[in-house]
């Protein structure tokens, strides 16, 4: 039947081209017009239906993740071996670190002079020997190694940097960056801008000025201004004042042990930016672009620094700007650590290291701020030195009830003064030039003594 149609309109349409009827022979044309758009709008419609239904049917359907493959478990003789095979390859390493560290103990008894990746690793395989000799007693002792995972668990430290896995130390990472983090938060919640009640127009006004600033809050401290101010506040005038609760988070922040009385405390905090001070010198004479990502990473995080997502790049110029601090700024160490600890778990990445330092400047005890009055104002009465006495006598009775509470009294030699310290890493290193120019300033006594 179709193609009797067909037929009939292709005569149709010969008919038309013949007699030369052009009316005919474009109504015919149109209608054929007509059919086709009509036909071909409709399969256009029914393409773009199907295309949305296979849509909707795409996103109705849940996404087919990748089949992930379970963990094989190891059987009990496959861990005894993987775990054998941890510690000997342990023992090989060191061993081998003893060797080239006693080449360095020689080099260093011939007058050498040790680089500060020299003397990181001979202090490293040092304190793996100490750690060794306890360790050394659960191989000696028989049956003693069932007790090993439980001194393990009590004492992490136990074990020489040669037998940790990489999953320890991720442990250890995560450990201290949580801790840095609670850290943070306490000393955010408990920064209150406690400030001396007894500000006088006979202070310092430098010192006064900023005190104003920071209580009435009616303009903020500028840059230079809280430089000023800071080093004014000296690293045992800091410790020596902080109370037990800052001492506490200071020492956790510092990944120290915060047990024993607040003397304790001090000393340990005291050494650890003792060896933080001397660090900063080799660093500063070597070029911190001298330090790998591993050394820049270690370094950073020893000063409370975060590196957790930090590139390599910010890293550099955060240790950058703390050896600019310390050395060249005279800022104090225990104010830097605080200030990194306020900063850490800050959400707001356009908080500065100058806007912590005033924050932690404005929340230190009063004790450390009557004792930086007391030395910058010279005029200074004996009634305000009186109560200065009797706060300082306050502390020294804190500490001996501590020592009476527990019972036990471990006496700490904390002999240590780090503005001393500081004070002698901070010279510039003796030129030539220079001398030679004290070697002409000399007297001619002096030339014919060392002529001698």
């Amino acid at each position: 039947m179709q193609s009797v149609i067909a037929r009939h309109r292709l005569l149709s349409l010969a008919v038309c081209v013949r007699s030369q009827a052009p009316t005919r022979c474009s109504t015919v044309l149109i209608q054929r017009q007509i059919h086709s758009s009509y036909r071909l709008s409709n399969q256009q419609k029914a393409d773009s239906e199907q295309k949305q239904a296979s849509v909707k049917l795409a996103e109705a359907k849940p996404a087919v993740k990748p089949a992930v493959k379970p963990a094989v478990k190891l059987t009990l003789w496959e861990k005894v071996k993987h775990e054998a095979n941890h510690y000997w390859d342990g023992t090989k390493l060191l061993g081998y670190e003893m060797k080239v560290s006693f080449k360095l103990v020689l080099k260093s008894a011939a007058g050498y002079e040790l680089t500060r990746r020299e003397n990181r690793q001979l202090e490293r395989t040092i304190q793996d020997i100490v750690r060794l000799v306890p360790f050394s007693m659960f191989v000696i002792v028989p049956f003693a190694e069932l007790l090993l995972p439980i001194a393990l668990k009590l004492f992490p430290n136990l074990l020489p940097s040669t037998y940790e896995s990489t999953s320890d130390k991720e442990k250890k990472t995560k450990s201290l960056r949580a801790t840095r983090e609670k850290v943070s938060s306490l000393l955010r919640e408990t920064v209150k801008m406690r400030l001396p009640s007894t500000v006088t127009d006979e202070q310092s006004a430098e010192f006064k000025d900023f005190i104003t600033k920071l209580t009435l809050g009616i303009e903020q401290p500028s840059k230079e201004q809280t430089m000023k101010v800071a080093r004014l506040f000296k690293d045992d005038t800091v410790l020596d004042n902080l109370q037990r609760a800052q001492l506490v988070a200071m020492s956790k922040y510092l990944n120290l042990q915060p047990i024993g009385t607040n003397e304790m405390l001090r000393f340990r905090i005291r050494y650890k930016l003792l060896k933080i001070k001397q660090d900063d010198r080799a660093i500063e004479y070597e070029g911190v672009d001298s330090l790998n990502a591993p050394e820049l990473q270690a370094a950073c995080a020893s000063r409370g620094i975060k590196i957790n997502g930090i590139a390599t790049a910010d890293l550099n110029h955060h240790l950058k700007m703390w050896l600019d601090l310390t050395l060249k700024e005279k800022i104090p160490a225990t104010l830097l650590v605080l200030s990194n600890a306020y900063t850490y778990g800050s959400l707001n990445s356009q908080e500065t290291i100058y806007d912590a330092l005033q924050a932690v400047l404005s929340s230190m005890p009063e004790e450390v701020h009557h004792v930086v009055e007391a030395a910058v104002d010279s005029d200074i009465t004996n009634k305000k030195r009186l109560d200065l006495l009797k706060e300082q006598e306050e502390l020294i009775e804190t500490e001996t009830k501590q020592v009476e509470d527990t019972g036990v009294k471990i006496p700490v030699k904390d002999k240590i003064i780090l503005d001393d310290v500081a004070d002698e890493l901070t010279k510039e290193p003796e030129t030539e030039q220079t001398k030679e120019a004290k070697e002409a300033k000399l007297d001619p006594k002096d030339e014919d003594k060392k002529a001698q």
